[in-house]
């Protein structure tokens, strides 16, 4: 009689352990439990701007003033370069760049998601996810302090306001997902390979030429369809040609459509294989 027959007086019985959690399960219950956490991550978020601008009078507000001084002075000069009125060249730029700016800082800081944050994945058992949700949320809190500038210049060139502001929200939500899965892809990417950020920025300042930001898609003429299709224009014309009273491009709302979900199934695809692995990567 072995010792466990023994000990127990009977023939050992083979213990039944549960089966191990697929990988999809536990990346969906990662992408849950960071968004029910969002007190932690509202909190982190407000906390890397309290340190960003420590010590500083105006806080984040400085980009603000930049955003202004910039938007003067390119609006004094590029309406003379394009032939156009400055009444309704200003708002546009002043909108394009502001939303350019949360746009090209939440993928550049994306890159960081994981990086940035090594000791505490390692220390602390928290979901993944949590990491990117802080990254969105301090760039939409960035967002909300240079988009006062946005209400002084629609009211100083009395821009007619319609029903089209309503499709704001869901723009913006919209947004915010795609800004959700550039930041897990671009964190974990950046994690397993230190030369992507330098590529991303470097990327990025290149497609801002490229970009309508200061520019009308028009000015390209039978070449327009190139700017229409740019899922950076698109992103933010759907939220600037509200705010202008102008109806979007044709395929802005069809192009932001297919890049959500193209982009957050593959993410999430790519979560799923490589998420045990992200720190190990660090």
């Amino acid at each position: 009689m072995t010792t466990v027959e023994q000990l127990t007086g009977s023939a050992a019985r083979p213990v039944d352990w549960p089966p191990a959690p697929s990988r999809p399960s536990v990346a969906v219950r990662d992408l849950v439990q960071g968004l029910s956490n969002s007190w932690i991550w509202t909190a982190l978020a407000m906390q890397d701007i309290r340190l960003r601008y420590r010590g500083s009078a105006l806080g984040p507000f400085w980009l603000t003033i930049s955003m202004l001084v910039m938007s003067v002075t390119m609006g004094a000069i590029y309406p003379h370069l394009f032939h156009i009125s400055a009444s309704s060249y200003i708002p546009y730029l002043v909108v394009g760049l502001v939303l350019w700016q949360f746009v090209s800082t939440t993928v550049i800081e994306s890159c960081s998601t994981f990086v940035a944050v090594e000791s505490v994945i390692r220390q602390a058992p928290m979901p993944f996810s949590v990491h990117a949700f802080r990254v969105v949320c301090r760039n939409l809190i960035v967002l909300g302090h240079n988009a006062i500038l946005i209400p002084f210049g629609l009211l100083l060139f009395r821009l007619p306001i319609d029903w089209r502001i309503m499709l704001l929200a869901p723009a913006l939500v919209l947004l915010s997902v795609n800004a959700l899965w550039v930041s897990l892809l671009l964190g974990i990417v950046s994690a397993r390979f230190r030369d992507v950020p330098p590529i991303v920025a470097s990327f990025l300042q290149v497609l801002f030429f490229v970009t309508p930001i200061f520019w009308q898609p028009d000015a390209l003429g039978r070449w327009k369809i190139l700017a229409a299709v740019n899922p950076l224009f698109a992103a933010i014309d759907i939220l600037r040609a509200p705010l202008l009273g102008v109806p979007t491009q044709p395929y802005s709302w069809w192009v932001i459509l297919a890049v959500t979900l193209l982009g957050s199934g593959g993410t999430f695809l790519f979560f799923t294989r490589f998420r045990s692995r992200i720190a190990y990567w660090l």
